[in-house]
């Protein structure tokens, strides 16, 4: 028996390379269910402390600086704070022995996930929503979303909510896993910076609007590809609906005329497929925002909140499976020796 349990082992151990990108998500994943987001030490926060210096270095006037000049600066600190990292990792920590690897990959890939994050956001604000706790939970949206939140309805947070869940559903999940089988952690990394750079230079306000630009362009530019798969894994949740193929229709119509390409995409492919209806009118800054109408079917209501964490979840397993699939069908095809 124990003879019999050594041979299963080992020829475990033997696949295991030949099955090691599946295995570097599947343990990610599992790294970010089980620990959750870094709370003490994040590399963001140095990260962010890095850029905010920079920033103030390099944009001191942003009323009086040139146009070409905010934006060739503003460009020059992005490239200095996105590629080194990602350049270090990958002519030093790119070829290691392929168990270490995984676990290396695996944990980079975990720092970059939010899966569990979303998950904790949303909750915080569906659970007081459902106690009738109005206050508490615009407390807590205000967290997830940039719009103001102190007037918000019942059904206004239910669709900030819904909408910022199956958009960053994009940016802090699908969009690491897709990008980590394009160009390994690396391009991860790369990636993860360059949303975080977005999101701290990414406004069209009189500060950043010329030092940001290159920042907003090229997270655009990043998003584009994991924005397509993302709509994918959405869509395809809708097949046993009959849901799929209206759900790329509406992100293409619907998400090339939305503000933001890649968000529209997602979103709208999300909400179809969830059978609701998301955008509308937002107060942002003391403005009225209308935002265009992104799927198709009622309005979100509290319950929509679970159910769109669950539309991400399955879209990174139905992920998994699709590489697994992938690799196990490879290995199958490779000539006996």
């Amino acid at each position: 028996m124990a003879t019999l349990i050594d041979n299963l082992f080992n020829q475990t151990l033997m696949l295991l390379p030949a099955f090691a990108i599946v295995c570097t998500l599947a343990l990610a994943l599992l790294f970010d269910k089980v620990f959750g987001e870094a709370k003490h030490f994040h590399y963001l926060i140095g990260f962010g402390w890095l850029a905010n210096k920079l920033e103030k270095t390099l944009n001191v006037s942003p009323s009086t600086q040139s146009i070409i000049k905010a934006k060739l600066f503003g460009t020059f600190a992005w490239c200095l704070l996105v590629f080194p990292l990602p350049m270090i990792y990958f002519y030093y920590l790119n070829h290691l022995v392929w168990y270490w690897q995984i676990l290396l990959d695996a944990s980079v890939l975990y720092l970059c996930l939010g899966l569990n994050s979303l998950h904790q956001h949303a909750m915080q604000i569906y659970r007081p929503l459902k106690s009738g706790d109005l206050d508490n939970a615009r407390h807590f949206t205000g967290y997830i979303v940039s719009r103001e939140t102190a007037a918000l309805t019942e059904q206004e947070m239910s669709r900030a909510t819904v909408e910022s869940m199956l958009e960053n559903g994009h940016d802090a999940v699908i969009a690491s896993l897709i990008y980590y089988l394009i160009g390994g952690a690396p391009l991860v990394i790369l990636h993860r910076l360059a949303n975080t750079l977005d999101a701290m230079w990414g406004y069209k306000n009189s500060r950043f609007n010329h030092f940001g630009y290159a920042s907003a362009r090229l997270d655009d530019v990043l998003g584009f590809i994991s924005g397509k798969c993302c709509t994918l894994l959405y869509a395809l949740q809708g097949l046993t609906r009959g849901l799929c193929q209206q759900a790329f229709i509406n992100a293409y119509q619907q998400g090339n005329q939305y503000k933001s390409h890649n968000g529209g995409w997602v979103m709208a492919a999300g909400a179809t497929v969830m059978a609701r209806k998301l955008g509308g009118s937002a107060l942002y800054h003391g403005k009225v925002t209308h935002s265009l109408a992104l799927g198709a079917g009622k309005k979100v209501t509290i319950d929509d909140i679970p159910a769109s964490l669950t539309l991400v979840t399955r879209a990174s397993l139905l992920l998994l499976v699709m590489v697994f699939s992938y690799q196990l069908t490879s290995y199958l095809q490779l000539p006996s020796i």
